[in-house]
């Protein structure tokens, strides 16, 4: 498999600071998790606890995305013959399908606080939420590098960010509250937030999925991909197509390719392999050789 593995061996100073920066914003979000759940029981605010747990799930999710990327960067084995490079995408499926199951946890809680509206005191509320707003930001500005090229730190870089847009919703509450004692808010914002959460861990979730089923990258079109390579010199069909991603940034395609008569497959196998990483970014593909008397007598194009 023609890929370069040192990076794994001997991490490059950047990925030693990416993961400096993910410790730092774990020890931040631990600390004001632990705040907001103490001035949310003390002022009784459900909104404010409410943002204390989805910031406790960001906390776990960079705990989760700190040693899934340290998983990421070890070399094929024996065990793994592909490598460990899932492993931030088993990150983030975890932490999408926690953060599912908060939001159904937080929207129950809110619809029985609508009917049972308690005493909140509003200053403790704005005063936490501000410090939350402040922590949230810098823990963003953190790993912003990091997620622009992985899914997994994507997942809690927008984790964080939909952390800082709750605490703006907890402030404006707690002001509410402050200004006309108007207690029902806080359910209310705490269905929001539940609701912001489901819509998008349901949008985000998808294509990691996508990944851990095989699934043909999005941005690929197979039928052009097939019609380039049965215009090859050489090439009669193709047939049998597989194409899906190992893991994030490395798809793998798999395929029978029929040859004209006469046609030298040391050749066409070349030319393939070029057009394949040149045009469609492919740079490890399985091809099977066939001659037109011993192809395939069931010639599916895609799968088997």
């Amino acid at each position: 498999m023609p890929h370069d593995h040192h990076g794994h061996h001997h991490p490059d100073p950047s990925v030693i600071e990416g993961d400096r920066r993910v410790g730092a914003a774990i020890a931040v979000n631990l600390v004001l998790t632990l705040a907001q759940i103490v001035a949310g029981v003390v002022s009784g605010s459900l909104a404010l606890i409410a943002d204390a747990i989805h910031n406790l799930s960001d906390a776990l999710s960079l705990v989760v995305a700190f040693f899934a990327r340290r998983i990421a960067r070890r070399p094929a084995d024996e065990a793994m013959t592909f490598g460990y490079g899932r492993a931030e995408v088993v990150a983030a499926l975890i932490n999408y399908t926690t953060l599912i199951v908060i939001a159904l946890y937080l929207a129950a809680q809110g619809v029985e606080r609508l009917f049972n509206p308690v005493e909140i005191t509003g200053w403790i509320v704005v005063t936490v939420a501000g410090l939350a707003l402040v922590i949230d930001t810098v823990t963003a500005m953190l790993i912003f590098r990091l997620s622009k090229d992985s899914m997994n730190m994507r997942a809690a870089f927008l984790h964080n960010l939909a952390d800082a847009m709750g605490s703006v919703a907890v402030i404006v509450a707690g002001t509410l509250i402050l200004l006309y004692d108007w207690r029902l808010i806080d359910p209310i914002v705490t269905l929001f937030i539940a609701a912001y959460i489901l819509w998008h861990a349901a949008r985000e979730i998808r294509p990691v999925i996508n990944v851990l089923m095989l699934g043909a990258p999005e941005d690929t079109d197979l039928s052009a991909l097939i019609a380039a390579m049965e215009d090859c010199d050489g090439v009669g069909t193709v047939h049998h197509v597989h194409l899906w991603r190992m893991q994030e940034h490395e798809t793998a395609l798999e395929a029978h390719v029929v040859l004209c008569d006469g046609a030298d497959p040391d050749a066409v196998r070349h030319d393939l392999k070029s057009l394949l990483r040149a045009r469609f970014d492919l740079s490890h593909s399985v091809l099977e050789l066939e001659t037109p008397a011993a192809a395939c007598h069931e010639t599916r194009i895609i799968g088997h």
